[in-house]
């Protein structure tokens, strides 16, 4: 079971290489994508998983943090590629 996750959205537990991983660095608390030190979330890269985390928002929830629109906005354009 190493390297498995779960994504905020389906509550998969999925390998870890094939999840979006979103990640609230430690000092400044702010958000970001794939790289950082601090507290990180998973998400699957589907279209359904992305709508719930953000309508419901599992992943400022997961976070203990707000999750910028830009962020969101990153994640479709990188569905739609």
């Amino acid at each position: 079971m190493k390297n498995y996750r779960r994504c905020v959205s389906c509550r998969q537990l999925v390998d870890r290489q094939l999840l979006w991983r979103v990640v609230r660095l430690h000092p400044q608390r702010s958000v970001q994508l794939d790289r950082g030190m601090g507290r990180s979330a998973y998400l699957c890269p589907t279209a359904n998983c992305l709508t719930a985390a953000q309508k419901k928002n599992r992943l400022g929830r997961a976070l203990k943090a707000t999750v910028p629109d830009s962020i969101y906005q990153q994640l479709a354009v990188r569905l739609q590629n």
